[in-house]
């Protein structure tokens, strides 16, 4: 069973999309097996990461900020805005997919995850993100 998900983001950091990745799940009659999901995007990534405390997403944005400044004065590639390259980098340095075991129709997260689409542009925009459950 293949599907496509689209997410509004509004701004750069972390979206909880386990929700939505679910509800596709919830509608398929796999229970047992595999479940990937691919984003579509170069300038946005996929993350499995806790989803209780939000101080863990604000830091982790505020780490790869730091890593991958804006306005470097290496980039050429500055037409699309000063966040646009930090943006692949960020992409290039995180997963654009992900894997993750499917029992009893669920995904087998741990308690404390979630999994997350990484917006690394400000701008307001639609991701699309590609789910693919074998069984």
């Amino acid at each position: 069973m293949n599907a496509i998900i689209k997410v509004t983001v509004e701004r750069q950091g972390l979206y909880d999309i386990t929700h939505k990745v679910q509800e596709v799940l919830d509608e398929t009659a796999v229970s047992e097996g595999l479940i990937t999901l691919f984003i579509r995007h170069t300038s946005a990534s996929l993350l499995i990461q806790e989803n209780a405390d939000p101080a863990v997403c604000r830091d982790l944005e505020q780490w790869l900020n730091r890593l991958v400044p804006e306005n470097d004065p290496l980039y050429t590639h500055t037409l699309e805005g000063p966040d646009d390259m930090p943006a692949h980098i960020k992409g290039a340095l995180t997963a654009v997919s992900l894997s993750i075991p499917l029992m009893g129709g669920v995904m087998t997260l741990g308690t404390w995850q979630g999994v997350f689409l990484w917006e690394h542009r400000h701008h307001p925009g639609t991701r699309q993100i590609v789910i693919n459950v074998l069984g």
